[in-house]
C-alpha cells in the first residue's frame, strides 16, 4: 500500500496560526526521529545504536515487539525512515519532505510505502482506508506537538 498525503504548515490565510521557519521545521522532524517516544504513542522505548551525520540506526521497544529501523537525514529537506523485513514485519518506508512552493509557504509530505501489492478484497481496502487514517492522524499530531515545541522555544536550535 501507497500512502501520500501533505500537511500544510504556514497558513498565510490565518494569522491564528504563528508561522514556522524552515528550520523550526526540520528540528521538529530530526527530534521525532532522535526522541520518537514524544511523538508516538504506545512506544515504550528507543535506543540508538549507530549514528552519523545523515544516519541513525534505532531500536525501538513497543512492549514485547522490538523494531529495527534506520532513519537518513537529508538537511532542512527530508527524513526517510526504513524499516527492513524482520520476523512478522514487512519492509516499509515513510519519507517526511519539506516543500515551499513559495517562500515561506511550507508543507510536509508524507509518503508510506509497505512494499505490498494493493488488493482489492472488501477486508484489505477496510484495513487499508484504517491504516490511511491512522497515519494521517498521527502525522497531524507529529505537526500539532511540533508547533507547540516551537512555541516553548525548544526547535530554535540543532538537538544536542
Amino acid at each position: 500500500m501507497k500512502f501520500v498525503h501533505l500537511i500544510e504548515i504556514n497558513a498565510a490565510d490565518n494569522p491564528l496560526i504563528p508561522p514556522l521557519t524552515r528550520e523550526q521545521l526540520w528540528h521538529g522532524l530530526v527530534m521525532r526521529a532522535e526522541r520518537p517516544t514524544l511523538f508516538q504513542l504506545g512506544l515504550d522505548g528507543c535506543e540508538i545504536t549507530e549514528r552519523s551525520e545523515h544516519h541513525i540506526a534505532r531500536v525501538l521497544n513497543f512492549g514485547n515487539l522490538i523494531i529495527h529501523d534506520q532513519v537518513r537525514f537529508h538537511a532542512l529537506q527530508q527524513v526517510h525512515y526504513h524499516v527492513p523485513q524482520q520476523n512478522d514485519i514487512p519492509v516499509s518506508d515513510l519519507s517526511m519532505t519539506i516543500e515551499e512552493p513559495q517562500p515561506g509557504a511550507l508543507f510536509v509530505r508524507f509518503e508510506y510505502d509497505d512494499h505490498l501489492p494493493e488488493s482489492e478484497d472488501s477486508e484489505n481496502v477496510f484495513y487499508n482506508d484504517f491504516r490511511r487514517s491512522a497515519y494521517e492522524e498521527s502525522d497531524i499530531d507529529t505537526i500539532r506537538l511540533i508547533r507547540q515545541l516551537a512555541d516553548q522555544g525548544q526547535l530554535d536550535a540543532p538537538l544536542q
